[in-house]
């Protein structure tokens, strides 16, 4: 498939007073507490100021592997094809599945599509590692930690990473490595039910805050407070002598946020947005997830995932993606129209993502197996919108052109949000390791 592009016309926000140091200097440098608490949010002028200086990436993680058959690079006729149709785009001579409506009509307002070479096709969090190594005497962090680290606002009292994970299948947790326990995520867990009889199958409820976010009936805030002092006042005592441990600081700086963590609860409140809003976004788990999302990123949060799974069918492939891929372009429709509203989406990167994709080859249980290609696409920040990079075969067995690696994918995320990707930044034992490997390139022809 040739490569092709189109541009869309970027939204410009109005003009504003209220610089970053006078806004931090009027709060004391806590943006959630104080007269302003999360309002200060809601200001047009600050959510402007947002805009203007703070780059920020909400990943969407399909756990189990999306097929790229049943949504971006469908192959209908062929004996790989299944039984949906494609459907022209926005974007000249690129067909999608059929399944994807909303983004046919509006892909070349804001999306690049990548076609990726997973090198280990399996489920694994090989991906979020950019296939370096879990294990040795370099500690990689995943991609998450270090978008958060090289992103993250230092007086800001936000969290610096929010992860949403799914009950079903793995969900590949980040790990910040080396760069110390600081940038690893808030991790946001569905709570478990347990099964009822006759039934052994567990359920789970839908969480979209973190627990104990909020201060319990027993404790006052003063009294919180008080132990919030004595216990920086224990921890500068234990730290004298030992500042160069980075495991100690982590901790320490982890701790210190809890105050900002509690002021945050609003924020992933979804009844503080309309009924129209909400309603918009729709009541899947998914749905409400991303539109927390969109109130994180809002509010200077600079790095969200959001899983969606399972997409793992090794049978009945074609009836659960009939499902799941339209609530996807739903959501994912929904949330890039919503961005772009709100004159968000020109620093915010949106990104879908998975361990791997699935086989051309369609089994005996009408199911699709475990393939090491997939197609993912970038949206919004630093991203030159309709164009499709790559191309592969009638059957989609193979690719012709563009085949990127995982570190290239890195390193295209990490250009379009204006992270040197081959930063250093020393490792445990002092040595110097950059983002991603040495000599690695982003793909130019998706990037701004």
């Amino acid at each position: 498939m040739p490569s092709s592009s189109s541009r869309a016309v970027a939204s410009s926000s109005p003009e504003h007073l209220l610089g970053r140091r006078a806004f931090f200097g009027a709060t004391g440098g806590a943006l959630l507490g104080g007269a302003l608490g999360l309002d200060a949010f809601a200001a047009p002028a600050f959510a402007n100021q947002l805009q203007r200086d703070q780059k920020r990436v909400l990943m969407i993680f399909l756990n189990g592997g999306m097929s790229q058959f049943e949504s971006w690079d469908p192959k209908p006729g062929r004996p790989t094809g299944g039984p949906f149709m494609s459907i022209p785009t926005s974007i000249p001579g690129y067909r999608i599945s059929e399944l994807m409506p909303r983004m046919a009509s509006s892909i070349h307002r804001h999306t690049a599509i990548l076609r990726c070479q997973q090198g280990f096709g399996d489920h694994t969090d090989f991906t979020i590692y950019g296939g370096r190594p879990k294990t040795g005497p370099v500690r990689y962090p995943t991609l998450g930690p270090m978008l958060a680290r090289e992103l993250a606002n230092p007086n800001s009292q936000v969290p610096h990473h929010v992860m949403f994970t799914n009950y079903l299948g793995a969900n590949y947790f980040e790990s910040a490595g080396f760069l110390g326990t600081t940038w690893n995520p808030i991790n946001i867990v569905p709570d478990r039910i347990a099964p009822t009889a006759p039934f052994t199958i567990g359920h789970s409820r839908v969480r979209l805050a973190p627990p104990a976010n909020s201060l319990p009936d027993s404790l006052s805030d003063a009294d919180h407070r008080e132990r919030e002092a004595l216990r920086v006042q224990l921890s500068q005592r234990f730290g004298v002598g030992r500042s160069r441990d980075g495991v100690l600081l982590s901790h320490s700086g982890a701790y210190g946020r809890v105050r900002g963590m509690m002021d945050s609860a609003r924020l992933f409140d979804i009844e503080q947005e309309s009924t129209q809003m909400r309603t918009r976004y729709g009541s899947t788990p998914f749905g409400q997830q991303a539109l927390v999302a969109r109130r994180l990123i809002e509010a200077g949060v600079p790095y969200v995932r959001v899983n969606r799974s399972w997409w793992d069918h090794h049978g009945q492939n074609f009836e659960f993606h009939q499902e799941m891929v339209p609530e996807l372009d739903h959501v994912l429709s929904v949330l890039l129209e919503d961005l772009q509203e709100r004159g968000l989406l020109r620093n915010t990167l949106v990104v879908t993502f998975s361990e791997m994709g699935r086989t051309p080859g369609i089994n005996a249980a009408q199911g699709r197996d475990h393939f090491a290609r997939m197609s993912v696409t970038l949206s919004g920040c630093g991203i030159r919108p309709g164009v499709v990079h790559g191309s592969t075969n009638d059957d989609g067995t193979a690719a012709v052109t563009g085949s990127v690696t995982l570190q290239q994918f890195f390193a295209t995320v990490m250009r379009a949000v204006g992270i040197d990707h081959q930063k250093e930044i020393n490792n445990t034992d002092g040595r110097p390791v950059p983002l991603t490997d040495y000599g690695t390139e982003p793909v130019a022809a998706v990037l701004a």
